[in-house]
């Protein structure tokens, strides 16, 4: 147990070394107030989907498709409870109104992108990562759907939830399907695949410099002075997890679909919460409390847990 901690917690330190970074470049006016903007734009449209393809060309059969489809359908029956679970916990710690539906989010999603992402090669190997992101992809409509849906306030023109998955994340998984499906992708330049191999592992550095970025924006005491953010956190941190982890081993599910879930659901909140109330006028404090505590927290946590998991199956 031990060994699977350290293990786990290095690459840990690593992405919150980055989230520090990103916070003093903040704080001591290196880097412009736009930063955020452009980072965040660099990670939605190229180093995220450049990671997506460049796996995707890899590891995309149809033999490795079937092999993973029971994998797919645990995550469709995960992503259901934790949308259900998210919308009775809320209730907690919002009676109404928008404030609750930055809680349902919360609850529902963690950071298993940006993060899952840079997580799981650098602790379960790179194979591992393309399992990860097809657990993943119930997750995404959720989350694109639904999620992007709730975290719009009420009065504004939200369109389609569909058109919300036209986005580079899903583009990018039909791209590095077809490439690795058609056999394409073995015909590609070396220079194109390495393009995407560097741009992706700059995914999840970039993305953690990005959360400090924006969590500098706020007043640290005021985030860490909020009572039942911290509830939330041991919801979205402890509880949440182990629940999903105890159901899946019940319902006879394998440990490489448990470890996937595991990078899901133990992940810290993400920056949707800060990102689409800020782009509506809404209270932002309350998602980036969250970030930070759980970002800072998730440190040891998701060691922890890790270590607790693998003794467990």
């Amino acid at each position: 147990m031990k060994e699977t901690f350290f293990a786990t917690l290095s690459p840990m330190l690593v992405l919150f070394c980055c989230m520090v970074i990103g916070f003093v470049l903040n704080k001591k006016k290196i880097c412009p107030q736009n930063t955020a903007a452009v980072l965040s734009k660099l990670e939605t449209t190229v180093l995220c989907p450049a990671l997506i393809v460049s796996t995707f060309c890899r590891y995309c059969t149809v033999a490795s498709l079937k092999l993973n489809a029971e994998s797919v359908l645990y995550s469709l029956l995960a992503v259901g409870v934790a949308v259900g679970l998210s919308c009775l916990l809320s209730c907690a710690f919002a009676k109404k109104g928008y404030t609750r539906s930055i809680y349902k989010y919360a609850l529902a999603f963690g950071n298993f992108g940006f993060m899952g992402y840079a997580l799981v090669p650098a602790i379960l190997g790179e194979e591992a990562l393309y399992g990860y992101m097809l657990f993943c992809l119930p997750v995404n409509l959720a989350a694109y759907t639904w999620g992007a849906t709730i975290l719009i306030p009420d009065g504004i023109q939200k369109g389609s939830p569909l058109k919300k998955l036209l986005n580079p994340t899903v583009f990018a998984v039909a791209l590095g399907m077809l490439l690795g499906l058609s056999g394409l992708s073995a015909h590609l330049p070396a220079f194109v695949t390495d393009t995407c191999d560097s741009l992706g592992s700059c995914m999840g550095p970039v993305a953690m410099v990005l959360t400090g970025f924006i969590v500098a924006n706020y007043p640290l005491k005021e985030m860490v002075n909020k009572g039942r953010i911290y509830i939330a956190a041991v919801l979205r941190l402890f509880v949440l997890p182990a629940v999903f982890f105890t159901g899946l081993k019940l319902l006879g599910a394998d440990r490489a679909t448990i470890l996937m879930a595991f990078f899901v659901y133990a992940t810290p909140l993400g920056l949707n919460t800060v990102v689409f109330p800020a782009a509506y006028g809404g209270d932002t404090t309350i998602g980036a409390s969250m970030a930070t505590i759980s970002h800072t927290v998730c440190v040891l946590t998701i060691p922890l847990m890790f270590a607790l998991l693998n003794i467990i199956i």
